[in-house]
């Protein structure tokens, strides 16, 4: 996505430059006249010269100069299309300040595998207002990885878009709550005049993948009254891991060390009496691949001893990495003139979501049933095997053959929205004075179907009833080696299967009052002023499943699937004052106040915020500009009102891998890496975030056509709020236990610090040969962390030739680098490096996005693209490791042709050179690179755009 930065500087004529600058890619929607989001009651009554004063986002005051004290960028909806763009979340996700990382489809075990999420500036998905004509929106109601709230960019159609505006820096002074890193203001169309169709097709040429899109889109306009609306239907096919070569086994692990290319055990019988020898009653080949034609046997080269061992290369490949999607939406927006200086206007967007998402295929094992936990010395998964005379613990995963195929268990989402405002807005005062009230509620419904097994159903399969204690405390049973050994079947396998279901919504309801204009003239020129009040209550309601709550103790436990819940609501009321005033004709102060009053369970009361900027113009062609803002975020909803939630989760135990020696690069298997339990639930005595963000930055416009910006930033953000790290929490818990860091440098181990950090961890205790001092369960809780920082250099180059023969010309150029993102999780505790170190963080340090577009009578074509920088090696500690991983470079390009005065037809391909991620030969973990990184590859599109008058 190529970056708008608007920079209309000179001052004469004004009108000509911020219709260029906002409507340049005026073609495929030239009888749009203006937008929802930008008081077109003005527009359309007001003579021409009110053209010269326009909002932007970031200030509520209408201003000449499009450029203010702080940096916005533009993205138009014809970018969108002409880029390939099939999402908001895609093209958003392109621009170079959105340097953060998310989870995405990769994350199919995750909790919301359906949702998509912006991280502006790498502080979290969170950390940016996202407005929907300059209003704010339902949370999507499922929590991001189980913790905060978050806007879902998914169910935003593409269709109904007329631009997106994206402000850099915090705004709280002007928005409110949430404001830390900036604000994505998506604007809708109004006014509209016409009607038409565009299709869209496409696939990947690795395979699956094909999709489909439909949008129509008009409007009406009469003398006193306008109606715009707008139709999206898309339909996208999942793809599976196993579609694609370089992820579809354990065999594509690039890394060389000893435990690389390892599989994950697909059946294991374990004799604990043993020493842990598996027992294969019919012979290793015979159990294994003998029976079943995706298993493998392999030897373990840390524990050869072990003999052979039977694994599943394949295992991973069975989730998908693209949802299935079926997604319809709607827009209507209307006006009303009952007078010339008196508009009415209503909107209503609607978006219906199903998706289908999967993860891996199912397994059972006994580490993961509470059944077999003993309760005299907690040790988990163990029992006697009656008829082997032995101690043993059982894992068993099941092949896609075993349970009707790949896609067969997929969860489902079934997603509803709603939003709905209308209000009134005119003029006072003769005109002076601009006003707006309006009344808002959005709504986001969700449920969520997901096949698992019955805990009790599956144990009892395999292995029956209980028939006693033993004098040690374990549980008696008889394994039936024949169903243990042998496929499973569709049958069998559903008999044993159950839906899980989980509801949940949220809800804002919003009302406010603004008045904007000019409070009297100075010599420079007029002060604006704007006020406002607002209300708004937010509530939410995530009622899991009763079987998956750990309170659950009826007699269908669900087995390994845990779930959150919550419910609670907040009343929030704010008032805010923002001041343009010009010092002199080539300085301008720009001032803001605000506060906001909560009415929750939190501590947070009252957050007042302010903000100041300065726009200097020694010459009509410079600019030179700073701001410095205070910002605040409330608590998310669910960081306040979870309820305890349990889940599982993969964790390498560093602390038993350095007590027995091992270098943790050479830590590998279950001795060490393994599945624990985890236990959190929210924290009502959270306080709001605060935060400090400083622009400072110039726009140069060089010659006529050629302008470049480079700006300066820095977000100051304490009391951030987040959940410990588990990598990070167990590497320090190791440190703690053994008193020495990985570099042996010493720790107290009875500082406040480890005492917090060993408090989180219970583990099970030493009790040969059953236990080893393995992690039984961690604790996780949101807290006030106590700063992050983060600091970097945003550039932009926009440059426009326009010739006779050749066509004209577009080309757009920016660049993001992080210089720092540093965080202290304790006083006192030291800053920890964000930005470089992967097992904390997995945001880029600097981001480049460019684009090139060429017009000529009725042809145009672009190219575009975006370079993720380079990264710190998964494993940077590994012998021979380098110093950073490549960059990602991708190139997209599209061709347009209007063939008749009412149809274009058009070709994009994303991904050109179909790239995926750069090589990384530590990375032992599967998929074997980041998932920031797209898996799908090259995506080619076939579009026709028909319009009807």
């Amino acid at each position: 996505m190529t970056t708008r930065s608007t920079y209309s500087l000179r001052r004469q004529p004004l009108t000509a430059a911020i219709l260029t600058t906002l409507l340049f890619s005026g073609a495929a929607f030239a009888q749009e006249t203006t937008d929802a989001g930008a008081q077109d009651a003005q527009a359309q009554a007001e003579p021409q010269d009110s053209l010269d004063r326009i909002v932007v986002t970031g200030s509520r005051i209408k201003r000449a100069e499009v450029e203010g004290p702080a940096p916005v960028t533009i993205v138009t909806a014809e970018e969108i299309e002409k880029e390939g763009f099939a999402t908001v979340y895609d093209a958003l996700n392109s621009l170079s300040q959105f340097t953060g990382t998310v989870q995405n489809e990769l994350n199919q075990g995750g909790f919301t595998p359906n949702a998509s999420f912006l991280n502006l500036r790498g502080l979290g998905p969170g950390y940016q207002l996202v407005l929907i004509n300059g209003r704010r929106t339902a949370d999507y109601p499922l929590p991001y990885n189980s913790e905060s709230n978050a806007v879902n960019l998914a169910n935003i159609p593409a269709a109904a878009i007329s631009r997106i505006e994206v402000l850099s820096g915090g705004a709280s002074a002007i928005y409110g709550s949430d404001a830390v890193a900036g604000v994505v203001n998506i604007i809708l169309k109004s006014n509209y005049e016409g009607d038409e169709l565009n299709l869209r097709v496409g696939t990947t040429t690795r395979g699956g993948g094909d999709s489909s899109r439909l949008q129509w889109v008009g409007g009406k306009t009469g003398d006193a009254w306008s109606a715009t609306y707008a139709v999206e239907y898309l339909e996208r096919e999942e793809i599976f891991a196993s579609q694609r070569d370089f992820m579809d086994s354990y065999r594509d692990d690039p890394s060389s060390s000893l435990t690389s290319d390892l599989p994950v055990e697909g059946i294991r019988l374990r004799n604990r009496s043993a020493g842990g020898a598996r027992i294969w009653p019919g012979g290793v080949a015979q159990n294994c691949s003998g029976t079943f034609g995706d298993f493998e046997e392999y030897v373990h080269p840390l524990a050869p001893g072990l003999g052979q061992l039977c694994g599943y290369y394949g295992f991973p490949a069975t989730q998908q990495i693209r949802n299935a999607d079926s997604n319809i939406s709607g827009y209507f927006y209307g006006t009303y003139d009952f007078t010339d200086n008196l508009q009415a206007f209503a909107q209503v967007s609607l978006s219906q979501a199903n998706a289908k998402v999967a993860s891996s295929t199912q397994f059972w094992s006994s580490a993961l049933d509470d059944t077999f936990t003993n309760q005299l010395n907690g040790i988990q998964g163990v029992f006697f095997a009656q008829n082997l005379g032995a101690y043993v613990d059982a894992q068993r995963i099941f092949t896609p053959s075993e349970v009707g195929g790949l896609g067969s268990q997929q969860s489902t989402f079934k997603e509803r929205s709603i939003d709905v405002a209308t209000g009134l807005r005119g003029t006072m005062f003769d005109n002076r004075f601009d006003w707006e009230a309006y009344i808002s509620h959005a709504r986001y419904d969700l449920e969520s179907k997901q096949p698992r097994f019955l805990a009790n159903n599956i144990r009892d399969y395999f292995v029956g009833p209980r028939l006693g204690t033993d004098a040690n405390g374990f549980g008696i049973y008889n394994l039936d080696l024949t169903r243990y050994f042998s496929p499973l079947g569709t049958a069998a396998f559903n008999s044993m299967m159950t839906n899980v279901k989980t509801d949940a919504e949220s809800s804002v309801t919003q009302g406010g009052f603004t008045l904007s204009g000019d409070l009297f003239d100075l010599p420079a020129g007029a002060v604006g002023m704007a006020a406002t009040i607002e209300f708004a209550s937010q509530e939410y309601d995530l009622k899991p499943d009763a079987r998956i709550v750990p309170s659950y103790t009826g007699t269908e436990r669900i087995f390994n699937l845990t779930g959150t819940g919550g419910s609670g609501e907040r009343d929030r009321y704010a008032l805010g004052v923002e001041f343009s005033v010009p010092v002199f004709e080539t300085l301008k102060v720009n001032l803001a106040g605000r506060y906001d009053k909560y009415d929750d369970a939190t501590d947070v009361d009252g957050a007042a915020t302010w903000s100041a900027g300065l726009e200097w113009r020694p010459f009509s062609n410079l600019l030179v500009r700073g701001s410095h803002s205070t910002s605040f975020r409330a608590p998310d909803m669910h960081y306040v009102f979870a309820q305890e939630s349990g889940f599982f989760v993969q964790a390498f135990d560093e602390y038993r891998c350095r007590r027995d020696g091992f270098d943790i690069n050479n830590c590998g298997g279950a001795n060490y890496s393994y599945f624990i339990e985890g236990r959190r639930s929210g924290n009502s005595a959270l306080e709001e975030e605060k935060g400090k963000s400083t622009t400072i930055g110039v726009v140069w416009d060089i010659v006529d056509n050629l302008s470049v910006s480079v700006d300066w930033y820095k977000i100051k953000l304490e009391g951030a709020v987040s959940d410990i790290n588990l990598g990070y929490l167990l590497q320090n818990e190791a440190d703690c236990r053994l008193g020495q860091r990985r570099n042996g440098s010493s720790v107290n181990g009875n500082s406040a610090e480890c005492q917090y950090f060993t408090g989180l961890v219970q583990r099970v205790g030493i009790n040969p040969p059953f236990t080893d001092d393995e992690i039984a369960l961690y604790r996780s809780f949101p807290i006030n962390q106590s700063m992050t920082v983060t600091r970097g250099i945003d550039a932009t180059v926009r440059y426009r030739l326009d010739t006779d023969r050749v066509g004209n010309y577009r080309f757009d150029l920016g660049w993001t680098h992080v210089l720092a993102l540093n965080e202290e999780g304790f006083p006192g505790s030291g800053i920890q490096d964000e930005r470089d170190d992967p097992r904390r963080n997995l945001n880029f340090r600097s981001r480049l996005n460019w684009g090139v577009q060429w017009e000529l009578g009725d042809w145009s074509a672009n190219v575009n693209g975006y370079r993720l920088g380079s990264q710190i090696p998964w494993n940077n500690l590994a012998e021979g490791a380098p110093d950073r991983i490549a960059p990602t470079i991708i190139w997209n390009a599209g061709l347009q042709k209007k063939i008749t005065d009412k149809m274009t037809i058009g070709f994009t391909v994303q991904n050109l050179l179909d790239k995926i991620a750069p090589s990384d030969d530590t990375n032992n973990s599967y998929p074997f690179m980041w998932n920031v990184y797209s898996p799908i590859g090259r995506e080619v599109f076939a579009n026709i755009n028909y319009k009807f008058n």
